[in-house]
């Protein structure tokens, strides 16, 4: 039923610099779970389009549309006759002709914050529910059932705004915007929201975000998707209207705070990992996290054992 998806690509990934000044985040390579380097944009538009988005819109900066348009291009004929005895080169070639026409490309021509780059989508959106997906970050599920494709079945269930989250500790909160709310009777991993923060101080969170079958330090955050109905422009365009910073900058969670008050939103856990490679460290993880579930992870495994003092996470 969720058709349409948007990805947010807009930022300037200052905590990578100098790798983004001449790589966009978003096309940083990484090693994906089937053993092909990929971008991290083709990762996450890939799993969209196998759980059933036909139309995805990226939001970039300004000029950068080509940037992302240059990747997205398959063989051409005398490449092909290069490749002829690479199936795998085939194949992806089909696949990034298959996403090319997929993809729309819009602007964020001004750096107003992340609830301004959601807000360009609108027209993209109209008035359908859509899939809303954070272009630096990479998830990994824990079942067969993707990520997006636990989310996006979902929809049809509650038939409202769905957020993603995932249990955190509260050493983990200033990482993570946190949401409010109660579990639905019956429907285990599944709350009825009542409002979101940004990354909050502890203390706030244990006083206004705790959820009453967790333990007392442990909260929910969101994981990185959410399907969001049209109400979410409407609030935007308020905001933009009468921002609240004095630098104008849009955010994102009280937008989908104000959301909890007007409508019924669901908040989902999901059964995964949600990883981001905005920093050094974080595309670090991403990197091995993939590698680690897909079809290098018994080669890594040995070489990581050959390294004196390495053990696997479950101490063996």
């Amino acid at each position: 039923m969720i058709k349409k998806a948007v990805i947010t690509a807009a930022g300037k990934g200052t905590r990578q610099y100098p790798a983004t000044n001449s790589v966009q985040k978003e096309l940083f390579p990484l090693v994906d779970r089937d053993g092909i380097t990929k971008p991290i944009i083709q990762i996450i538009a890939e799993e969209a389009v196998q759980a059933g988005i036909e139309e995805i819109c990226i939001i970039v900066q300004p000029d950068a549309a080509k940037i992302f348009q240059n990747h997205f291009v398959g063989l051409n004929y005398e490449e092909k006759t290069a490749f002829h005895n690479n199936e795998w080169a085939i194949e992806q070639s089909g696949l990034l002709e298959k996403l090319q026409g997929c993809i729309t490309y819009l602007e964020q021509k001004e750096p107003k914050g992340y609830g301004h780059a959601v807000y360009c989508a609108r027209e993209f959106v109209g008035n359908e529910p859509f899939l809303l997906m954070l272009g630096d970050h990479v998830y990994i599920s824990n079942t067969s059932q993707s990520s997006m494709t636990q989310l996006l079945q979902n929809y049809e269930k509650f038939r409202s705004t769905i957020y993603g989250v995932q249990k955190t500790p509260a050493s983990q909160l200033h990482l993570y915007g946190t949401v409010a709310g109660e579990p639905i009777i019956d429907l285990p991993n599944a709350y009825r929201l009542t409002k979101v923060v940004e990354k909050p101080e502890i203390t706030n969170a244990q006083k206004n975000f705790r959820i009453s079958n967790l333990p007392p330090d442990t909260f929910l955050t969101l994981f990185g998707i959410q399907i969001m109905t049209p109400a979410i422009f409407e609030i935007l365009e308020k905001q933009i209207q009468h921002p609240a910073s004095f630098t104008g900058e849009i955010e994102m969670a009280p937008a989908q705070s104000e959301l909890c008050e007007r409508e019924t939103v669901i908040g989902l856990e999901i059964d995964g990992k949600r990883l981001e490679i905005g920093t050094p460290l974080g595309y670090l993880e991403t990197q091995i996290s993939l590698a680690m579930n897909g079809v290098f992870a018994h080669d890594l495994t040995k070489y990581f054992k050959s390294k004196r003092g390495w053990s696997e996470p479950n101490g063996n």
